[in-house]
């Protein structure tokens, strides 16, 4: 009986260990966002915000914007390929009347292949993705902004932005927010008080500089 019991532990081990590690990339990060939900509904019909890190660490979003019902579903790391794959999981299920997207930074950083050209075209299927089901809801494209530790990336990021907005530009109830030019000093170069010490997040004064890009663009 002990040797049937140790095989039967050693098989829930190695089945658990070969499904967790089938788990798509942020499946975690997804789930806990579930588990929230189960345990304090999100409000109805927010402005919702998808995207990385920039989102992620926006915690005290709501503040920024009151008199707006803000709901932030970031996740840290995430890249647009991301977005699209659990568009099912943080986007539909809200309903928003809104839709504001921070993603394309990490896409240059975590594989040095990644071109413009599929920035934008991963952008274009996130897009038609959420046209798919939400037709006419507003749709925000905040502009991959220059953070000093991806400087290298800037060029690629700055061609990104411009198609996008060049797409955004022919599109009904869609808007690019251009955070890239506010975000740097009369030098053309990243004004570093607005960053933490890790040159890639900001701090409170970074955020500031969002905040009065992004409200001009949110609906009540």
């Amino acid at each position: 009986m002990k040797r049937i019991a140790c095989y039967l532990f050693i098989f829930c081990f190695v089945l658990s260990v070969s499904l967790h590690a089938q788990q798509p990339p942020f499946y975690n990060d997804i789930q806990q966002f579930k588990m929230q939900d189960s345990i304090n509904p999100p409000p109805q019909h927010p402005i919702l915000f998808i995207g990385s890190s920039s989102f992620t660490k926006w915690t005290d979003i709501q503040s920024y914007f009151p008199g707006y019902t803000i709901l932030n579903r970031g996740f840290g790391g995430s890249s647009l390929p991301d977005l699209i794959r659990y568009a099912n999981d943080i986007i539909f299920p809200y309903q928003p009347k809104e839709i504001v997207i921070y993603c394309g930074e990490n896409d240059f950083a975590v594989k040095d292949y990644v071109s413009p050209d599929m920035v934008f075209e991963r952008f274009k299927t996130l897009y038609a993705i959420i046209r798919s089901k939400l037709a006419n809801v507003p749709v925000v494209f905040i502009s991959i902004k220059p953070s000093p530790s991806r400087r290298k990336y800037w060029p690629q990021m700055t061609e990104a932005n411009k198609m996008i907005k060049d797409f955004i530009g022919t599109q009904q109830h869609a808007s690019f927010i251009d955070v890239y030019q506010p975000m740097l000093n009369e030098n053309k170069d990243t004004r570093l008080e607005i960053f933490l010490s890790d040159s890639l997040h900001m701090n409170a004064n970074g955020y500031v500089i969002w905040q009065k890009a992004i409200q001009p663009y949110l609906v009540k």
